[in-house]
């Protein structure tokens, strides 16, 4: 590898001796020509705190919905917010995944248990109608720890 030039060592030694706030500029290992930066959204600013891409960006539902992977506080359980993150998904792939998830729920890995129990009685052949009737009344009542699914007839 050629030797850095001058300009590139000074402004190297000047980042790591006088950090900027919010700003995290460390030069690669094997190549210091590379840096690694992170930097944090400005005060007062919707970025706030906020490391994007390099984390997932926090996502949660305001309006309540009744789905097993969605907890009463409108968190989403959605793999690519968490664990399966990548820097190369874009907000436009999170808001699919979303809307894929409203289609095609996951009761085997829920957020939320009694929804997820409730879901999987639907999916074994009980009348739909009756299960939504179920399901409303049991949620605005606030009894769905206790629910039980309806029987066939």
């Amino acid at each position: 590898m050629t030797a850095l030039p001058r300009r590139i060592i000074k402004e190297t030694q000047r980042l790591m001796q006088e950090p900027v706030p919010g700003i995290s500029a460390v030069p690669d290992e094997s190549n210091a020509r590379y840096f690694h930066v992170i930097v944090t959204g400005p005060e007062d600013s919707p970025f706030e705190g906020e490391d994007y891409p390099m984390s997932a960006p926090k996502v949660r539902f305001i309006t309540k919905i009744y789905h097993p992977n969605i907890d009463r506080l409108g968190r989403i359980c959605l793999d690519i917010l968490k664990d399966k993150w990548s820097p190369a998904l874009q907000i436009r792939t999170v808001l699919l995944s979303i809307q894929a998830l409203l289609s095609a729920p996951n009761p085997d890995d829920p957020l939320a248990n009694d929804v997820a129990e409730l879901w999987k009685c639907t999916r074994s052949g009980l009348n739909p109608d009756i299960l939504v009737f179920s399901i409303l009344v049991q949620h605005e009542s606030s009894a769905l720890d206790d629910a039980r699914p309806p029987e066939k007839v």
